[in-house]
C-alpha cells in the first residue's frame, strides 16, 4: 500500500486523576455502568498503568499526560476521542457530546509534551466549534482510519455526525465510508471503534450489529483494503474484541488489546492474529466496567514526523 503507514511507534495516554462514571456520556454508552465503589479510581490507575507498561516493554514509545485535577473528568484516559495525530504534521481537534469531555482538551498541554518528544506539529485543525451546533465528531472513536489509501469507515449515530464526517474528508484529504450500527436494544452503536479495528494487513469487524442489507457493503471494502477481515459475533463485541489497535513494536508488529477482548477471542481467531502481530493482553475490568471503553479507546496514536 503507498502512502504513509497504518501503525505507529508513539502513543499519548493520560493517566486518570479522577476516573469515574459519567451519567452524562452513559446516556449513550451501553458498555458503561455505574459502580459505588471508593477503590474505582485507585484500581482505574493501576490499570492505566499496566497498559503503559505492557505497552512499553513491547517497543512501543507511550507518552504519559497526566490528567489534572480540576475540572473534574471522568473520562481523560479515554484521550483517542478529542485528536488524532497524522503524518504531515496535523493535529486534529474534535467536538465532544459530552460537555464534561470538553475539559480534557489541553491542546496547549499535549503540543508542549509532544515537542518535547522530538514530535513536530505543523498544522491544528479544530473541528470543536460545531458543538455549538449540537453537531459531534470524537475522533478515531468515531472514525477507523486506513491512513495508506486515506479511506475511512464511521458508524453513524448521536456522536458521528455525517456533515462533519464531509469537513474532515475535506480537511485532511480523506474519504469516509458510512453505515449504520446498532446495539441489541436497537440504539446506535456509540463508537464505531468498539465494531471495528483496523490493523497494518487486517480488519476484526462485528457485522450482527450492522442492518442486513448493508453487511456485504461494509465487508467488500474492508476486503478491498486488507488480506484478511476476522469477523466477531455481538457477544465478542460486547467483550471488547474490536476495540483493539496494532502498533509497532522495536521488536516488529503488536496488538494492545484488554484481557476481555483477548479472551473474546477464540482459540482460532488469537492464531489468525498472531500472524500479524504480538498480542498484548492487559487486565482492565475496572476501567472497561465503570468507562464502558477498552485499551484502544486509551490510545492516541502518534504518526507525526519527527522535529
Amino acid at each position: 500500500m503507498s502512502g504513509p503507514p497504518q501503525t505507529s511507534n508513539g502513543v499519548l495516554m493520560v493517566r486518570p486523576a479522577s476516573f469515574g462514571f459519567n451519567p452524562e456520556t452513559a446516556a449513550s454508552n451501553a458498555f458503561a455502568r455505574a459502580v459505588s465503589d471508593p477503590q474505582v479510581l485507585g484500581r482505574a490507575a493501576a490499570e492505566f498503568d499496566a497498559v503503559a507498561e505492557a505497552l512499553a516493554r513491547a517497543g512501543v514509545e507511550v507518552i504519559v499526560l497526566e490528567d489534572t485535577t480540576s475540572p473534574v473528568k471522568p473520562d481523560a484516559a479515554f484521550p483517542n476521542n478529542w485528536v488524532s495525530f497524522h503524518a504531515d504534521g496535523t493535529m486534529a481537534i474534535y467536538p465532544m457530546a459530552a460537555a464534561t469531555r470538553r475539559f480534557e482538551r489541553r491542546v496547549d498541554d499535549v503540543r508542549s509534551l509532544l515537542a518535547e518528544r522530538g514530535f513536530q506539529i505543523s498544522r491544528l485543525i479544530d473541528l470543536s466549534p460545531s458543538e455549538e451546533l449540537g453537531r459531534y465528531l470524537e475522533g478515531t472513536g468515531s472514525l477507523i482510519l486506513d491512513r495508506p489509501s486515506r479511506r475511512a469507515f464511521a458508524a453513524l449515530g448521536p456522536r458521528t455526525d455525517r456533515d462533519l464526517l464531509d469537513e474532515f474528508d475535506a480537511q485532511l484529504d480523506y474519504s469516509t465510508y458510512t453505515f449504520d450500527a446498532f446495539d441489541g436494544q436497537d440504539r446506535p452503536i456509540y463508537h464505531t471503534n468498539v465494531m471495528l479495528s483496523l490493523g497494518g494487513r487486517f480488519a476484526v469487524v462485528c457485522l450482527d450489529v450492522v442492518p442486513a442489507d448493508q453487511r456485504i457493503g461494509l465487508l467488500e471494502e474492508l476486503s478491498a483494503l486488507r488480506d484478511e477481515v476476522i469477523i466477531v459475533d455481538a457477544a465478542q463485541m460486547n467483550g471488547f474484541a474490536c476495540n483493539i489497535l496494532e502498533l509497532e513494536g522495536s521488536g516488529g508488529p503488536a496488538i494492545a488489546m484488554s484481557q476481555s477482548a483477548f479472551e473474546a477471542f477464540n482459540a482460532g481467531q488469537r492464531r489468525r492474529l498472531e500472524r500479524y502481530a504480538a498480542l498484548v493482553p492487559t487486565s482492565i475490568p475496572t476501567i472497561e466496567a465503570v468507562g464502558g471503553g477498552s485499551v484502544r479507546c486509551m490510545i492516541a496514536d502518534i504518526h507525526l514526523p519527527r522535529a
